[in-house]
């Protein structure tokens, strides 16, 4: 394991030494962070103080405000998070690719390092980068909300977010390995890269909350891993900001909140459970991992 090692050091230095590939790689985070200080954070918020008016009852019109403006916020969060596993762990791969471009990989499958080695240390790669990309991202928002006075997270919310950030990016890492077994020049890369880092947004139903959304749409993402990842992550971040915005109403408006929000997600007859959806995605990137093998496996047996 000590060349896996060497080999992890060795691609997280040459994603850190390239900074073009390091802002590429939050790119679709600085998109949703643009799109929702200039038009969605604005109009969410302003949604959520309106309906509140209509529910009826006294209300403190300034305090709605302040609290729906938190809630959209921390909601945004957790949609940069996974935006972040995904995209960020994909860029890291791109080491693999400039590899296999430059014929380095070749080199390193006649060295005396077995072939799984070589996988797990560009997978580990992308999964360590993710998580501190994520954690670098977590911190810089409880700074802000520090600074703007606003309510941090307590220790276990970012206990709860630490194991959510991990178990993402260990998913999204191995599932661009195995994307990247079928991808052999940086440009393809690149260009699938802008592709994914764009829908990701509209998947993990970050740009339009999943009640803008037509049915069938909604349908179709409640089967992806990056909605049911999302909702996750904004269990966790929105359960304070709900129960403080919709105090004093009945517990059935928070539920419809949070299920036209994508916080809850429900198929069938029913909400699924977070822990269904953490066994859901520990088991799809288990699954990911074994199908790369067997595919890196079969690949090797053809180049000899």
């Amino acid at each position: 394991m000590r060349a896996t090692g060497n080999l992890m050091k060795r691609n997280i230095l040459i994603y850190m030494r390239d900074k073009g590939t390091v802002f590429y790689s939050i790119l679709s985070m600085l998109i949703i962070l643009g799109l929702m200080i200039l038009f969605l954070g604005d109009m969410n918020s302003r949604d959520i103080v309106r309906a509140l008016e209509q529910m009826g009852g006294v209300r403190d019109a300034e305090a709605d405000r302040i609290n729906a403006d938190y809630l959209i916020m921390v909601w945004t969060l957790a949609g940069i998070l996974v935006s972040n596993t995904v995209t960020v762990t994909m860029t890291v791969m791109g080491c693999m690719i400039n590899d296999e471009e430059n014929k380095r990989l070749a080199s390193f499958y006649v060295a005396p390092v077995k072939r799984i080695y070589v996988a797990l240390s560009y997978i580990f790669s992308a999964w360590i980068i993710g998580i501190m990309m994520c954690l670098i991202t977590l911190a810089v928002f409880q700074g802000y909300m520090a600074v703007t006075g606003q309510a941090l997270f307590a220790g276990a919310v970012c206990l709860q977010l630490l194991g959510m950030i991990i178990l993402n990016s260990f998913v999204y890492a191995s599932a661009a390995y195995l994307i990247a077994l079928f991808v052999h020049s940086m440009s393809a890369w690149s260009g699938l890269l802008t592709i994914i880092g764009t829908l990701v947004g509209f998947v993990g139903a970050i740009y339009l909350p999943m009640a803008a959304l037509p049915e069938k749409v909604a349908d179709v993402l409640k089967c992806l891993p990056v909605l049911h990842g999302t909702a996750m992550m904004r269990v966790v971040c929105t359960a304070e900001a709900v129960e403080n915005t919709f105090a004093g109403l009945p517990a059935e408006a928070a539920e419809v909140f949070r299920e036209e929000m994508g916080i809850t997600v429900v198929m069938g007859d029913g909400p699924v459970s977070f822990s269904v959806q953490v066994v859901y995605l520990l088991v799809l990137g288990l699954v990911i991992i074994t199908a790369a093998a067997f595919i890196s496996r079969k690949r090797s047996l053809y180049d000899r």
